[in-house]
């Protein structure tokens, strides 16, 4: 398959030759060490040899492949002559926010860059957060021989020693001052300043829709966590609560929890149960962490997926756990569970609806269907993992080589099913009382 989408040669099969599959992983090494330019030529002549000799599916297939080199090339703006291999850190800071912009260079060739924005005071030094930050980044990467910076790091010779003992060879934290380097660092350093400004610009859009939320809900202050929850299963089963986490920065998806719905006593599709069991499960936790001093975080605010029933039921379950000053909020789809329509539910006041383009509506939207994006994402991964277990993982006394020598002797569990207890008895470990339970166990009445 993967030979027929293009992936691969199929060297394993036989479509390819050893000598010229051989061929293919010179040249992938040669890209890779910089030598783009070689390997274009080379498959510039073999397309012009295809080509006259008629054979015009190779040339053009030839073509492709030069093409797709030529595009990656032309992506890497910035090929130094002087810089072999060295990562290059900018750093701009502004309004109390800080950008890390670095870019990759290997084998001469740049190979990308990420923006980076690392938590900072506004009385942090420019050089203690860049000598942090560099710490922190080569805790699981891969070290250069070279690291330029734009501004010197604190304990930059520290850094250097421990960087060199991690490596096994010499490192170099360099900042400079002139020349194709410094060239670099100023490239880096104009990306830093227009990420940050971005960053800035989205975090005051999201400012103002914040400030929204609290005065559509009554509250004290602009929400900085949002806690929202929805549930998710198949006429109730595999059912699974899921809360997303969102605020200030957007959607922090480390804090995302999932909740397999345990009780027994919920009826199957009973949603005000399953909400119940999720709020009580995860407030339970917060007031535990909070009596222990384990540094608990509150939300701000609470989105349930749901109208005045299911916030009818969120309340009395964090009442009674003494959360009740947590605000909480129903939102309920529209008749035709069309978007625009939705009825907001808030204790102590009617039901409404925003205008259908106010951007605050775009905002509950957009945290409502990530909630709903999640919690089924959740769902299918338990009922995928419900359907990959095997029967035979719940007899006692089957580990796990007497279920591979049963799977290899009858092919799957149907086929253990379908076995006698003397052909089961007669499986390497099989005891002629196991035999019975196993047989037993695909024959209940």
């Amino acid at each position: 398959m993967l030979h027929q989408i293009r992936r691969c040669a199929a060297p394993c099969t036989g479509l390819i030759s050893l000598e010229d599959y051989d061929g293919l992983v010179d040249q992938a090494q040669a890209f890779l060490r910089g030598k783009s330019r070689a390997v274009m030529s080379r498959m510039a002549a073999e397309m012009q040899a295809a080509s006259d000799e008629m054979e015009f599916e190779r040339a053009a297939r030839l073509r492709d492949r030069i093409r797709a080199l030529a595009s990656i090339a032309q992506e890497q703006q910035i090929n130094p002559d002087t810089v072999d291999e060295a990562d290059v850190f900018a750093l701009h800071a502004e309004g109390g926010q800080a950008c890390v912009q670095v870019f990759f260079f290997r084998a001469g060739q740049n190979w990308g860059n990420r923006a980076y924005f690392p938590r900072v005071d506004k009385a942090d030094e420019d050089a203690d957060v860049m000598g942090a930050f560099l710490g922190q980044f080569y805790d699981d990467k891969p070290i250069p021989r070279m690291i330029l910076t734009s501004v010197e790091p604190a304990e930059r010779q520290l850094l250097a020693e421990a960087f060199a003992q991690k490596g096994g060879r010499k490192v170099e934290i360099a900042t400079p001052q002139r020349g194709e380097k410094r060239q670099l660092v100023q490239h880096a350093l104009t990306n830093a300043r227009e990420a940050l400004g971005r960053k800035l610009a989205e975090s005051s859009a999201q400012s103002k829709l914040l400030a929204g939320v609290c005065e559509a809900f009554g509250l004290e202050g602009p929400p900085e966590r949002i806690e929202v929850y929805d549930n998710s299963h198949i006429q109730g089963t595999n059912a699974v609560g899921g809360m997303i986490v969102a605020g200030p920065e957007g959607f922090q998806k480390s804090q995302y929890r999932k909740f397999n719905i345990r009780s027994t006593e919920i009826t199957p599709g009973d949603d005000f149960g399953m909400m119940r069991e999720v709020l009580k499960r995860r407030f339970s936790r917060l007031v535990k962490e909070e009596e222990e001093g384990q540094g608990a975080v509150r939300p701000d605010l609470v989105l349930i997926d749901g109208g005045e029933g299911q916030l009818a039921a969120a309340v009395e379950i964090m009442a009674d756990l003494g959360v009740d000053d947590i605000p909480v909020v129903g939102v309920a789809k529209g008749l035709d569970r069309d978007a625009g329509m939705e009825r907001f539910f808030v204790p102590g006041k009617a039901p409404f609806r925003f205008e259908p383009k106010d951007p605050v509506l775009y905002y509950l939207q957009r945290l409502r269907d990530e909630a709903h994006r999640f919690a089924i994402g959740s769902h299918r991964t338990r009922r995928s993992m419900d359907i990959k277990k095997n029967p035979l993982d719940e007899i006692e006394g089957v580990g796990p080589g007497r279920k591979r020598a049963l799977l290899h002797t009858f092919g799957s569990a149907r086929g253990v099913s379908r076995a006698s207890v003397e052909d089961l008895a007669k499986v390497e470990g099989v005891s002629q009382p196991l035999a019975e339970r196993i047989y037993a166990f695909f024959h209940k009445a």
